[in-house]
C-alpha cells in the first residue's frame, strides 16, 4: 500500500511540474509542451452526468483548475462553472472568443477576436489587466517561468508572437513571423515553438525574443505541435504529418495520404513511441514516432478538427458530426462511442474520472464515472 501511494505521489509530482495534475487540465493540451496526454483514471464507458447551455456557440475548448471549468463563447463571454455544472461567474468581452483559456496562478488568461488578451481572477472573474495585440487571437496563451517572472506567450493574426508579463500585462518582446499565427506555441527548455500560416516552424528564445531557427515545413500550419526530446510533431494544411528535429532543423520523416491529401487541423498527442492526430479525411491516425510508420487508423465517420487526447492506453477523439469515441491506443479498435449531435471543434478537458467537451451549438457536456 505504501509503495502504491508513493508511486501515485511521484506521478502527481511529475504531472504538476508540467502544469497538470489529476484535478486540473489548465492548458488546452494539458501541458506546456502540448503533449495532449494524461495518466488519470478514466472509465472505459463514461456516462453523461450533466450539460449546460451558454448564450451562443462554442468554438474554443474548456479548461479546468481548482474545481472550476472555464470556457469562452462566440458571444464574447467567459463562463466559469463548478464541476457540477453550476454557473459561478461570467465576464463579458467586446468580441467573440475562439481561443481556449489558460488557468495559471489563480488567474484566467484568454484572448478574443479584437486581439485583446484578458487576465481575470479565477475566483470571481474580475478584470486584472488587458493587453492589446493588433489583430485577432485564435490560439491559447502558454507560459514559461524564469526566476521570479512568469511570461505569457501568445500568437496573433498581427503576425506576431507576443511575450507578456503575467503579473502586469506589460509586453517583454514580440517576434514577427510572415503570416497569421493560429495555434498555441509549445514552451520547452526556454524556447517557444510554433508553426505559422507562413509554413515555417519557428523556434524562439523566450528570454530574449530572438529566433534560434526557422524551419520550412509546409505551406500552412493551423494547429499546435507537441514537443519532446527536441523533436516536434506537426501536421499541415497540405495533409502532411512530420517529425522535425528542432536542434538541426531537419525533417526526420513525413507521412501523407496521397489519395486524399486533406488538412491536419488538429494538434497531435504524443505518448511513448506513439503519436496520434486527426485529419479532415475523417480518420484518426497513429504513427510510430521513431520510424513514421502508420500503425493504425480509425474512421470516425466525419471530419476531425478536434485534437485527440491520450488517456493512458486509450485515445479520446471527437469529430465535426458530434461523435465522441474512445479507442485502444494499441490498435485503434473502438471501445466506446457517444453522439452529442453537434460539431466538436476542440479537444475535451480531462481530469480524474471526468471530462468536459464543448459542442458548436453552445453546450458543455460533462461525462464521467
Amino acid at each position: 500500500m505504501r509503495i502504491l501511494l508513493f508511486l501515485v505521489l511521484i506521478l502527481d509530482f511529475l504531472l504538476s511540474a508540467n502544469g497538470q495534475t489529476f484535478e486540473s487540465w489548465s492548458n488546452f493540451r494539458g501541458s506546456q509542451n502540448l503533449l495532449g496526454v494524461t495518466q488519470v483514471n478514466f472509465p472505459a464507458k463514461p456516462r453523461l452526468l450533466w450539460s449546460y447551455q451558454i448564450g451562443d456557440n462554442i468554438k474554443s475548448a474548456a479548461v479546468i483548475a481548482d474545481g472550476k471549468i472555464v470556457v469562452g463563447g462566440t458571444d464574447g463571454v467567459v463562463y466559469c462553472l463548478d464541476l457540477k455544472g453550476k454557473l459561478l461567474w461570467k465576464y463579458k468581452t467586446e468580441n467573440s472568443i475562439e481561443a481556449p483559456a489558460l488557468i495559471l496562478n489563480n488567474k484566467v488568461f484568454v484572448g478574443n477576436l479584437d486581439g485583446n488578451l484578458f487576465a481575470l481572477k479565477l475566483s470571481n472573474g474580475t478584470l486584472i489587466w488587458k493587453y492589446k495585440t493588433d489583430n485577432q487571437i485564435m490560439g491559447s496563451a502558454n507560459y514559461w517561468k524564469s526566476k521570479s517572472k512568469t511570461w505569457l506567450i501568445v500568437g496573433s493574426y498581427d503576425y506576431n508572437l507576443h511575450c507578456v508579463d503575467a503579473l502586469t500585462g506589460k509586453m517583454k518582446w514580440r517576434y514577427e513571423s510572415d503570416n497569421f499565427i493560429n495555434g498555441e506555441a509549445a514552451c520547452f527548455n526556454g524556447k517557444a515553438i510554433f508553426g505559422g500560416c507562413d509554413g515555417f516552424l519557428h523556434i524562439i528564445n523566450i528570454e530574449s525574443g530572438k529566433p534560434e531557427s526557422k524551419i520550412n515545413v509546409a505551406t500552412y500550419v493551423a494547429g499546435s505541435c507537441p514537443v519532446s526530446d527536441y523533436m516536434a510533431y506537426i501536421g499541415d494544411y497540405d495533409g502532411k504529418f512530420s517529425k522535425v528535429d528542432i536542434k538541426t532543423g531537419k525533417i526526420i520523416w513525413s507521412w501523407e495520404n496521397k489519395e486524399l491529401k486533406q488538412p491536419f487541423i488538429a494538434s497531435a498527442s504524443l505518448s511513448g513511441d506513439q503519436v496520434v492526430s486527426g485529419n479532415r479525411d475523417k480518420f484518426v491516425y497513429c504513427f510510430d514516432k521513431n520510424s513514421g510508420k502508420l500503425t493504425w487508423s480509425f474512421n470516425s465517420g466525419s471530419r476531425v478538427e478536434a485534437s485527440p487526447i491520450i488517456i493512458n492506453d486509450k485515445v479520446l477523439a471527437a469529430n465535426m458530426r458530434g461523435d465522441l469515441a474512445l479507442v485502444k491506443l494499441s490498435d485503434g479498435s473502438l471501445i466506446w462511442k457517444y453522439e452529442v449531435g453537434n460539431a466538436i471543434l476542440h479537444n475535451p478537458a480531462v481530469i480524474e474520472n471526468l471530462m468536459i467537451v464543448c459542442s458548436l451549438n453552445g453546450t458543455l457536456y460533462c461525462f464521467g464515472k
